[in-house]
């Protein structure tokens, strides 16, 4: 399992800026950003390298609709699990390998997991759900139906409260 503490990276408004700005557009140009950002394109080029090679930009990717391909079908399971040594690592990947989830939480609480998954039909999402019982060490499972999905701004740093993005500044001094 990989480990939940991570190092922050030193990052100033400038980082904060591409990184913004690569989260809104992932495909926006070297000459955009320098031009946006009054730097010149290897500046730009330099830093985009740096947050990427130190884990801060993991990856860029299309936002690819979902309802292009009929998956309409949201259900948040709440999954209860024998606790054994490791079960949070061993079960919470095998949750993730499954055809269907979208994202595993590993949680405190009544429920070790939640399990977003989304499919085109009911039968898919039975089917999922015995996939889930099936495995090793789930004990019950209880799903809600997503009705009606709200757009939200899943941009790391627009969301940032000012406390957050102060952190992040004022780590990046010491």
């Amino acid at each position: 399992m990989e480990s939940t503490l991570h190092t922050r990276q030193k990052l100033d408004e400038t980082d904060l800026a591409i990184i913004g700005r690569v989260e809104e557009d992932f495909d926006v140009s070297l000459e955009t950003l320098a031009d946006e950002l009054d730097l010149s394109k290897s500046a730009v080029h330099y830093r985009l390298n740096k947050l990427k090679d130190s884990g801060v930009i993991k990856g860029v990717s299309a936002d690819v609709d979902p309802l292009a391909f009929g998956l309409e079908m949201v259900a948040i399971t709440d999954v209860s699990v024998t606790h054994e040594s490791g079960y949070s690592e061993n079960i919470g990947e095998e949750l993730n390998e499954l055809a269907g989830v979208e994202r595993v939480y590993y949680t405190m609480g009544d429920v070790d997991f939640v399990v977003v998954s989304r499919v085109q039909t009911r039968d898919q999402l039975n089917d999922l759900i015995d996939q889930i019982v099936a495995l090793e060490g789930v004990n019950e499972t209880s799903s809600k139906f997503v009705m009606q999905e709200f757009d939200a701004d899943s941009s790391l740093v627009s969301n940032l409260t000012d406390e957050a993005r102060q952190a992040v500044l004022d780590a990046s001094k010491r």
